[in-house]
């Protein structure tokens, strides 16, 4: 494992293992003050924060895997570790979503009591800290581009939506008096919506990911430009990427003079493959198929 994977992989865990940390103290507080407060969206946030705790126990396993080295049945290394933790945590936020609009509603065709005045206090609480904690797993996903880091992160937005909504329907509930009750598990119901359009908007990426979906044209674009300044180079036909974790793995079709000795066309390709890692960093590897160029054929014909 190189230094610059160990350091992604330090800053990933340590910003996972933080949500974990959180959301154990914020998921035993919530619920607590839920069922003795009498608020059913705050034991539904509760809930969604323990699922927080699982999706980040995921992302964490998915980085360490992520992090492996190839080995003899994984030539490609481990990288789309990555993208399975994201796309199990999107499931997770959608499960959570159903269970959630499914109590509220439950709740809204039961009767039931008013929530507690302090239970506004505790939820103004963990939407501060929630908010604060997307922003900062947000950064580091970001800056390590893991997409499993920054799914973490948008789960901890959810959980803060959520708390949000929560808040919104307890002050119409307390401000309302009876007959005001529904607002509470109507909040929550909201808040489902919002939890599951999450879920689905994280989870597309990664199945991208693990479908082999090409990368951006503009970055397509920036290697086959790299790729044809080599000198010897006449042109680059094909170029095929695709992302394996946090790097990319490039296919090209490169043409050269068909004249060209293969010892040569062979060191023409090793000078593109090492322009393309040292300009590209991101770039894990390189298969070069050479081609003999048609325009240099045809001008030699007509001499």
């Amino acid at each position: 494992m190189t230094n610059a994977t160990e350091h992604r992989l330090s800053r990933s865990l340590r910003a996972t293992s933080l949500g974990v940390v959180i959301n154990s103290l914020l998921a035993a507080g919530k619920i607590t003050a839920g069922v003795a407060g009498h608020s059913q969206a705050l034991i539904a946030d509760g809930i969604e924060s323990l699922a927080d705790i699982l999706s980040s126990v995921i992302v964490w396993r998915g980085l360490v895997v992520a992090a492996t080295p190839e080995d003899e049945n994984h030539p490609y290394g481990h990288g789309k570790a990555e993208a399975v933790a994201t796309g199990i945590v999107a499931v997770l936020l959608v499960a959570a979503a159903i269970w959630i609009a499914a109590e509220s509603i439950h709740q809204i065709i039961t009767p039931h009591q008013t929530p507690a005045p302090y239970t506004l206090a505790v939820l103004i609480a963990v939407i501060a800290i929630k908010e604060s904690l997307f922003r900062r797993v947000l950064q580091t996903g970001h800056e390590v581009e893991s997409t499993a880091v920054k799914g973490d992160a948008w789960h901890h937005r959810s959980d803060a939506i959520t708390s949000l909504a929560a808040a919104i329907g307890i002050i119409i509930a307390l401000v309302g008096g009876p007959g005001y009750e529904w607002a509470d598990d109507v909040a929550a119901l909201l808040a489902a919506v919002v939890i599951a359009w999450n879920g689905i908007r994280i989870g597309r990426p990664a199945m991208d990911e693990l479908m082999d979906a090409a990368a951006p044209a503009d970055f397509r674009q920036q290697i086959s430009t790299l790729a044809a300044s080599v000198p010897e180079v006449a042109c680059v036909e094909k170029c095929i990427v695709r992302r394996h974790g946090y790097w990319f793995y490039v296919d090209l079709h490169v043409h050269v003079d068909p004249e060209m000795t293969v010892a040569r066309s062979h060191a023409v390709a090793h000078e593109v493959k090492d322009r393309l890692r040292v300009e590209l960093p991101r770039i894990r590897d390189v298969l070069i198929h050479i081609e003999p160029s048609r325009k240099t054929s045809a001008a030699r014909l007509s001499e």
